[in-house]
């Protein structure tokens, strides 16, 4: 594609990037459906049906007697809210268009806005959809009170910077391995239904249970904010510092393997795969 270059300054710069980002976030909510209202509301469905889900199990297996002092329902949502966004950011990012897009061609598209705009959307997505359920739920259900909101929201931020990190990484390796990353994006989706311990508190589990979830740092964001959640949970064997400092270090890795892979790439992969 033809593209007149003319040098920017940094404002002009920061403001084209945010330009950029937007439009491929309007263009990532309309992919699935033409109508950005159904998007919301798949989201919305998905979310329901997974804590109503989780409800009825916990009901019928008696289980509920094991969750933390305070509104029921609110500690399910609490667990299943961070892993859908955690999940989804990640099948977002690592499902963005690589450097072999077409979408590349269309100067000055890169993969760092096409990473920014997947792991936005996903945000923005789900922070709607879970606001939506819980309005609902407070007005037409029950009166709930969050000790910490901000603190709470802040984990979610976290769960969602993981799902960014690893989708990163995994981005960056489906140019060299398609199916291996695309089996491996399951597997981790599918285990971390269990691995990211919504189902259960930190604070409850033997010491041979506890060392079978706390390498996952998403494990530990989900302790934490029921902490900043309920005010009768106080999280002792979780930490938000080793869920940071494991992220942040998969992102620089997934940066680097990105940009590795931008420098390498060719057209030829995509007809080759």
């Amino acid at each position: 594609m033809f593209y007149n270059s003319r040098k920017e300054n940094s404002l002009e710069a920061a403001v084209t990037m945010a330009e950029l980002v937007y439009h491929s976030i309007a263009r990532k909510i309309r992919k699935t459906h033409g109508n950005a209202v159904l998007s919301i509301l798949v989201n919305l469905l998905q979310l329901a049906i997974m804590v109503m889900a989780f409800y009825l199990m916990f009901s019928i297996l008696g289980l509920r007697k094991t969750a933390v002092r305070g509104d029921f329902l609110l500690y399910l949502m609490s667990g299943i809210f961070l892993y859908m966004t955690h999940t989804k950011t990640l099948g977002a990012v690592a499902g963005a268009e690589g450097p072999t897009s077409p979408m590349m061609l269309h100067a000055p598209m890169n993969t760092i806005v096409a990473i920014m705009s997947a792991a936005l959307s996903a945000l923005y997505l789900q922070v709607l959809a879970l606001s939506l359920i819980l309005f609902i739920y407070y007005m037409g259900f029950e009166k709930f009170v969050i000790e910490d909101a901000a603190g709470a929201f802040g984990m979610l931020l976290l769960a969602w910077f993981g799902g960014l990190a690893i989708g990163t990484v995994l981005l960056a390796l489906k140019p060299w391995f398609p199916g291996t990353v695309q089996i491996f994006t399951l597997i981790y989706q599918r285990a971390n239904m269990i691995a990211s311990g919504k189902m259960f508190l930190a604070n409850t589990l033997p010491g041979f249970m506890l060392a079978m979830f706390d390498w996952n740092p998403l494990f530990h964001i989900i302790d934490q904010a029921r902490g900043f959640i309920f005010i009768n949970y106080t999280p002792r064997y979780s930490t938000i510092k080793y869920a940071i400092i494991v992220y942040g270090v998969i992102l620089m890795l997934g940066l680097i393997g990105e940009f590795y892979t931008r420098r390498n790439s060719s057209l030829s992969w995509g007809a080759k795969r």
